[in-house]
């Protein structure tokens, strides 16, 4: 079929995420392989996005693919009360990998799964029933994961179950809680330990945090930030979930990005990167504390394809890629490109407000006028971004754009002449953001 015929026949018979069918091109896809994705009619595109922040390795790297092979020959599925190999062998390399106590997992299919199933240990381990999150977090879009998640996506589904908080980010929209990483922290902090305090520490589990915001800014935390919220959250017996799902296995240029920040949480969740999006699976991983409390405690949790073999063996083998390949240092490395790619934009276009990366982690934000305005409201657009979206694609870059922002988040196995090449499609785009400007 070509590129028209792909689209009609999946928008006769299929939903799409997040979208209105009847107002939607999605775009046709037919093959990929490394940094580059394909269509239908011989087009290429530079995968700047890895597709969801999720194909860390590359596409079709041929030692996965013939792991994959090698995995439908053995056993494809066991029911989630059996002990296998593929098992055994994941949760010991986890084990090693993971920094800390964090060496018992539990097996998903996906981070939203992850996250589900984190918020069930954290609250039959504790005995307590409130969980904090924050208002520029997404966690899922599973039932409990949607209210957990505070960005629009969870208005169109409440009201949803009870008990969980929200509040407001490091960084949030409209305001700033101080000028400088230290007075950040301080007044964020100072605003949270209110928060617990009102709604009673004694009734809170935990508080679930991406430990970089991703989908909605790839926001770092400002410097002391992670160790100080540790030790806020350890003063009132409060566990800390990482919700790695995005950052974690080497994205920011460290295999998890809690370690940034010389810390390690509670409880971790993982996916998209674990099997690079190959095969779903997700993952939880709880420190020796959590994991002792069901050694006599029943867990009240369950998947059909729990520790799923045929999707273990699978990353396995991503795992070996990404180690031997040194993919977590070329994410640091390329960091670093990326971060002069991104100065070199804003010195150009007055329409660049900001460009932030952590590794291979990078968002550029735009603005419609020299004081600094975003060029799209919150959890909203503007013309240009279209446009601009469209010169990309015409022009061999795939990449998300969100509200008044462009996505930056390449496979970690990219070059820098690749991530150059990327950028300087981007440079050729932005002349339509800076046409666009109220003050142009």
């Amino acid at each position: 079929m070509n590129a028209d015929d792909v689209v009609q026949g999946c928008l006769e018979h299929t939903l799409f995420s997040w979208s209105a069918r009847g107002k939607l091109k999605p775009l046709a896809i037919e093959r990929a392989q490394g940094v580059y994705i394909y269509g239908p009619d011989g087009q290429r595109w530079l995968d700047f996005n890895s597709q969801l922040m999720s194909v860390n390795i590359g596409h079709s790297h041929p030692r996965v693919v013939q792991a994959i092979k090698d995995a439908a020959d053995g056993l494809l599925y066991a029911y989630p009360g059996a002990a296998t190999q593929a098992r055994a062998d994941l949760g010991r390399r986890l084990a090693k990998m993971c920094p800390g106590d964090l060496n018992t997992f539990f097996f998903t299919l996906g981070g939203a799964e992850a996250n589900e199933n984190a918020i069930k240990l954290v609250r039959q381990s504790s005995g307590r029933f409130k969980i904090l999150s924050r208002y520029r977090s997404y966690h899922g879009a599973t039932n409990a994961t949607m209210q957990l998640t505070g960005d629009p996506r969870r208005w169109a589904n409440e009201p949803g179950a009870p008990g969980f908080i929200r509040v407001l980010d490091p960084r949030p929209i409209g305001f700033s809680f101080g000028d400088t990483d230290e007075e950040i922290t301080t007044n964020n902090l100072r605003y949270l330990e209110e928060i617990i305090v009102a709604e009673g520490s004694h009734t809170i589990a935990a508080m679930f945090i991406e430990t970089v915001t991703g989908t909605n800014g790839i926001l770092p935390p400002p410097r002391g930030y992670l160790a100080g919220l540790r030790a806020l959250l350890d003063k009132y017996g409060i566990l800390l979930v990482c919700d790695e799902v995005m950052a974690g296995f080497g994205r920011t240029g460290k295999l998890f990005a809690f370690e940034h920040g010389d810390i390690v949480p509670d409880v971790l969740t993982m996916a998209k990167g674990l099997t690079s999006s190959y095969v779903p699976l997700g993952c939880v991983a709880v420190s020796d504390k959590i994991a002792h409390h069901f050694d006599d405690n029943v867990f009240y949790g369950g998947l059909t394809y729990n520790a799923h073999s045929f999707c273990m063996n699978v990353a396995m083998a991503c795992l070996d890629v990404m180690e031997d390949e040194g993919l977590v240092e070329n994410s640091a490395r390329m960091g670093l490109v990326m971060r002069e790619e991104m100065d070199r934009l804003k010195a150009a276009h007055p329409s660049v407000k900001e460009g932030r990366n952590i590794g291979l982690f990078g968002i550029l934000d735009l603005q419609r006028d020299r004081q600094g305005t975003d060029m799209a409201p919150f959890n909203g657009s503007h013309p240009v971004m279209g446009e601009l979206n469209r010169f990309l694609l015409d022009n061999g870059l795939f990449t998300f754009i969100h509200w008044g922002s462009v996505m930056c988040n390449p496979p970690l196995c990219i070059t820098e002449e690749q991530l150059r090449e990327g950028f300087s499609i981007i440079d050729r785009a932005l002349h339509l953001a800076d046409a666009a400007m109220d003050d142009a």
